[in-house]
C-alpha cells in the first residue's frame, strides 16, 4: 500500500470503466423460511465508494459476509476481482479486507503487537512484514501509540486500528461494516477521510455500510438502498437523487426559511399562501413543500417581507440520500 499524499482528499466521479471489482449476481442466503437475502445484485468499480444502506435486519450484514467468504449463499454467486466467493474464496481473501461491526480487543497487548499478529497470519515474513506493518501505522496515524494496549485505545482510535488490520495484507477490495458506528463528530470526520483517500488516490474500491447517511452522502459515489433482504434503489448517487426527485404538474421543492423573531408567525402565514404545503417549525427555522415554479418562489419571499415577515434566509433544501431511503423504504422488518 502507497502512502497518501497528506492533502484533503475531495469526492470526484471514480473512473467507472471496465469490469467492476465487485459484482453480484442474484444472491440469496435463506435461513429456514427468513429471506436475509433475496436476489440481491449490484456493481462496484474501482476507486469507487459505494454506500450500503439499510435499517437493521436489512440483509447488509449477511451480504458483506459472503463477499468476505464468512457464510455462502444459498443461491446466486459474488465475484470479487473476477473470483467467485464461492469457488475461489482463498482468491478473495486475498485481495479483500473485511471490517465487521465490532472486533475483539485482547488484554495484553499492544497496537504493534496486534498488527503484527495479522501481518504472520497473511503470511508476512522479515522486512515484508515490518514493512506493511509500518505502512498501516502510517497511513492510520497511529505510529505514536504503538507500544500503547489495545484494551485501552478511545473508541476512534480502536476503529483506526480495526481499519490498519483490515489493510494489513495491502487489499485491492474494502467491505466495511458501520466503521463510523459509536464514533464522535470528530472521529467520523477523520475516519471518512481516511476511506475516501483510499479510493480516491488507491484507487480501492470501497463497499461501506452505516446508519449515518448524511456522513455516506459525502462520501459515496454510489448507492444501494436494501430493505428485508431485497434492493430497492442502486446506481450511482446522482442518478439514484434524480430518479426519485418529483416530476409533472404537481412537482414540489422544499424550501427553508430562517428569521428573526417569533416562527409561529411565520407558519400561520404560510398555511395560508397557495402553492405551500407541509409546513415543518423548528427553531428558527420553517421547512415546507411548494409546487410553484421560480417566479412565485420570487413572489413568496417578496409577500413575506411585505408582510413584516424578518426573513435571515430563504433557500431550497437539497435532495439528499436520507430523503431517498425515507422515499424508497416501507420500515419492513424481517
Amino acid at each position: 500500500m502507497n502512502e497518501p499524499s497528506t492533502q484533503t482528499a475531495t469526492l470526484e466521479p471514480p473512473p467507472s470503466t471496465g469490469t467492476p471489482t465487485i459484482e453480484i449476481h442474484h444472491l440469496h442466503r435463506f435461513f429456514g423460511n427468513l429471506k436475509a437475502v433475496n436476489d440481491v445484485s449490484f456493481q462496484v468499480h474501482a476507486g469507487e465508494v459505494m454506500g450500503f444502506i439499510g435499517p437493521n435486519g436489512a440483509g447488509k450484514t449477511t451480504t458483506m459476509r459472503i463477499l468476505a467468504t464468512l457464510d455462502v449463499p444459498t443461491a446466486g454467486d459474488a465475484f470479487v476481482g473476477g473470483y467467485s466467493v464461492v469457488d475461489k474464496p482463498d482468491e478473495v481473501r486475498r485481495i479483500l479486507g473485511f471490517m465487521p461491526d465490532s472486533f475483539g480487543k485482547y488484554q495484553n497487548v499492544n497496537v504493534l503487537e496486534y498488527l503484527d499478529f495479522f501481518a504472520r497470519a497473511y503470511g508476512f515474513r522479515g522486512a515484508a512484514r515490518r514493512d506493511a506493518i509500518e505502512r498501516v501505522l502510517v497511513f492510520t496515524e497511529l505510529r505514536k501509540l504503538a507500544e500503547k494496549p489495545i484494551d485501552t485505545l478511545s473508541k476512534g482510535m480502536s476503529q483506526r486500528l480495526g481499519l490498519g488490520r483490515t489493510l494489513i495484507h495491502d487489499p485491492q477490495v474494502l467491505v466495511l461494516d458501520e466503521p463510523a458506528a459509536g464514533l464522535d463528530p470528530r472521529a467520523r470526520v477523520e475516519l471518512r477521510e481516511l476511506i475516501l483517500l483510499l479510493a480516491t488516490e488507491l484507487n480501492k474500491t470501497v463497499l461501506i455500510s452505516s446508519h449515518i447517511l448524511t456522513e455516506l452522502s459525502e462520501i459515496c459515489h454510489s448507492a444501494a438502498i436494501v430493505e428485508a433482504g431485497q434492493i430497492l434503489a442502486s446506481g450511482s448517487r446522482d442518478a439514484i437523487m434524480q430518479g426519485h426527485r418529483r416530476t409533472g404538474p404537481d412537482e414540489s421543492v422544499e424550501l427553508e426559511v430562517s428569521v428573526v423573531g417569533e416562527v409561529n408567525k411565520l407558519q400561520r402565514w404560510l398555511l395560508e399562501q397557495p402553492h405551500v404545503g407541509a409546513v415543518r417549525i423548528a427553531d428558527k427555522n420553517a421547512r415546507f413543500e411548494f409546487t410553484g415554479n421560480e417566479q412565485q418562489q420570487a413572489n413568496l419571499l417578496k409577500a413575506m417581507i411585505a408582510g413584516g415577515i424578518e426573513v435571515v434566509s430563504f433557500q431550497g433544501r437539497a435532495h439528499s440520500l436520507e430523503d431517498v431511503f425515507m422515499a424508497v423504504t416501507k420500515g419492513i422488518t424481517q
